[in-house]
C-alpha cells in the first residue's frame, strides 16, 4: 500500500529547487543582515525546531562570528532578557506559518522592534504576512505530519542564510553541496529504499527507540525520536546527544535494545565512538548511519543525507504495525 507521504518524499528534491530558485534573492538578503546584527535567534516547534538545532550546533562548530541562540515557541515569548529595539535578527520556523506558539513570539517580536523573519511553506499564513521578511518554502501543500519536504526546504533555508554569513573556511564548497542537494536527494531516495524497508521490517515490533548524534545530527536525532518515530510510527523514542550517553542511557541501553546512533567522523563523533563502542560490547540491536556510507559531502551536511534513509525506514515501520505514516491521533486537535 501507498500512502500519501510516499509522494511527499519523492517531492523533496523538486521542492528544494523550486524554493533555491524562488527564495535565493531573500535568503542573501537575510544572510547580509547577520554580520551586523548581535544575535540570531532561531525559533520553532517540532520538526522545525529540529533544523534550529541542528544548523545552531553546524554554526558553533565551524564559525566564530555568529551567536545563536534557538527557543522553542512560548519559551522566547516568555524570556525576559528580550530589549526594545535590540539589535537582533529572529528567524521563524512553521511548516504551517500558523503554529500558535511559534506565531506568539513573532507577534512579541514584531512589538520589540526585532528584525523578524519567517520561514513557512503557506504563501498566505500569518507568519508570512507578519514577518517583516518572508521566506516560502515551495512545496506545496504536505499532509505528512513528520515532516519531508518542508523539513528539508527549510533545513536548507537556514544552512544558505547562515553558512553565507559565517566565516566558516570550507563554506564556499558547503555551500556549493548545498546547491547540488537536489541531485543527491534524488539519488538517496532510490538506493536507500529497499535496506530500510527491511529494517523497518526486522524491528517493526521494537516498542522504544533511542536515538544518538553529536553535533547538527543531535538535531536530526531530535527530529526522528519527537516527530518520526513518534508521531508517525506511533512508537516510544528519546533523543540525546552522543555525549549524553553516559548520563541515563547508559543505565538503560541493554542487550537487544534498538539505538540508533549518527556517525559522521565530525570532531566531537570521538564521543560518539564510545556510545557505539559501549553499545556494541553490550549486544544492545545498533541501528548505525555513518555518513561515508552515503555521501562524500561536507560533514556538516549530514542531517540532509541521513534523513531520507531515515524516512524509509519510519515509512515502512508504521507500515508494518498497521498505520498510515503521514496520519495523527491527537495533533491538530490540542491547541494552546
Amino acid at each position: 500500500m501507498k500512502y500519501k507521504m510516499y509522494d511527499e518524499m519523492m517531492e523533496q528534491p523538486e521542492s528544494l529547487r523550486k524554493t533555491f530558485e524562488s527564495e535565493f534573492s531573500t535568503l542573501q538578503e537575510v544572510s547580509n543582515m547577520i554580520p551586523d546584527a548581535d544575535k540570531v535567534y532561531l525559533i520553532g516547534c517540532g520538526s522545525s525546531i529540529s533544523t534550529c538545532y541542528s544548523v545552531r550546533d553546524a554554526i558553533r562548530m565551524s564559525s566564530t562570528n555568529i551567536d545563536i541562540e534557538v527557543y522553542t515557541g512560548y519559551e522566547f515569548y516568555y524570556n525576559k532578557r528580550l530589549q526594545e529595539n535590540e539589535n537582533t535578527i529572529a528567524i521563524f520556523t512553521s511548516q504551517s506559518g500558523e503554529t500558535a506558539d511559534t506565531l506568539a513570539s513573532l507577534r512579541r517580536a514584531n512589538e520589540y522592534g526585532i528584525h523578524t523573519v519567517s520561514i513557512s511553506n503557506e504563501p498566505d499564513s500569518s507568519m508570512t504576512k507578519e514577518a517583516k521578511t518572508p521566506i516560502v518554502t515551495r512545496c506545496e501543500t504536505e499532509t505528512a505530519i513528520l515532516g519531508t519536504k518542508t523539513y528539508i526546504t527549510q533545513l536548507a533555508c537556514l544552512y544558505q542564510i547562515l553558512f553565507s554569513a559565517s566565516d566558516y573556511e570550507n563554506k564556499t564548497e558547503l555551500l556549493a553541496q548545498l546547491a547540488e542537494m537536489p541531485k543527491m536527494l534524488e539519488k538517496l531516495l532510490l538506493l536507500t529504499e529497499d535496506e530500510n524497508k527491511a529494517l523497518a521490517e526486522k524491528l517493526k515490533d521494537e516498542d522504544i527507540f533511542y536515538c544518538l548524534g553529536s553535533g547538527p545530527n543531535f538535531g536530526l536525532a531530535y527530529k526522528l525520536a519527537m516527530t518520526m518515530l513518534m508521531e508517525g510510527a506511533i512508537k516510544h523514542a528519546c533523543p540525546e546527544y552522543s555525549a549524553e550517553f553516559r548520563h541515563g542511557l547508559i543505565e538503560r541501553a541493554e542487550k537487544d535494545v534498538p539505538v540508533i546512533i549518527f556517525r559522521s567522523d565530525l570532531e566531537s563523533d570521538e564521543i560518539t565512538q564510545k556510545a557505539i563502542d559501549f553499545c556494541e560490547n553490550l549486544e544492545a540491536k545498533l541501528i548505525l548511519f555513518d555518513l561515508k556510507d552515503y555521501a562524500d559531502v561536507d560533514k556538516l551536511l549530514s542531517p540532509f543525507i541521513f534523513v531520507i534513509p531515515l524516512e524509509w525506514f519510519v515509512y515502512y515501520l508504521a507500515h508494518f504495525n498497521g498505520e498510515d505514516p503521514g496520519a495523527t491521533r491527537h495533533i491538530g486537535k490540542v491547541r494552546y
